[in-house]
């Protein structure tokens, strides 16, 4: 089966708007795309998220209520326990941050080299289409100036069929005047 529009110089079809992101497809992030790198980079954009943040600020404020109330006694002030579980939170969340971010960093870069790319083929095409309308204006002003001038012809040549057709007539008349 065939592809509808030729193909571009990486195989792809010349008219498909990913054209350009195409060749960059088979390319792996800096820290691969196993499992492991694919579920860190989920976690760390959990962080950000509004269920986080509410889930992490009741769970805290159920630590601090059910020691300070004396409900128990596994934590209590000044909450050693709970700055120890922040700390471990941090040194797993910067991490797997950075990698999210650098995973993002060189997805925007791929995507942005492309997208230069795709801008250039579109001003390219832009200025192709420039110079066939120019030619096009030379030519529709080419025509009209051979319009013009076959009118001018047409023109005169009536007026020297009206003149000969006005002395002709002028000589019949005179043919049968006489007779």
């Amino acid at each position: 089966m065939s592809k509808p529009f030729p193909p571009d110089e990486h195989g792809g079809d010349k008219r498909h708007h990913l054209r350009f992101h195409l060749p960059h497809m088979h390319l792996s992030s800096v820290f691969g795309d196993d499992w492991f790198a694919l579920k860190a980079e989920r976690f760390a954009r959990f962080f950000g998220t509004p269920t986080f943040l509410i889930g992490q600020t009741v769970i805290v404020a159920c630590w601090i209520g059910v020691n300070v109330a004396g409900l128990t006694k596994f934590d209590i002030y000044p909450f050693i326990l709970l700055n120890l579980a922040f700390s471990l939170q941090a040194a797993y969340a910067a991490p797997l941050i950075l990698l999210a971010q650098t995973r993002q960093a060189d997805r925007d870069k791929v995507n942005s080299d492309a997208d230069a790319r795709h801008r250039e083929d579109i001003a390219a095409a832009n200025e192709e289409r420039q110079k066939q309308a120019a030619k096009q204006a030379d030519q529709l002003v080419a025509l009209l100036e051979q319009n013009t001038q076959l009118t001018e012809i047409t023109r005169q040549m009536s007026e020297r069929i009206e003149a000969l057709t006005l002395e002709v007539h002028g000589r019949l008349a005179q043919v049968n005047f006489k007779n």
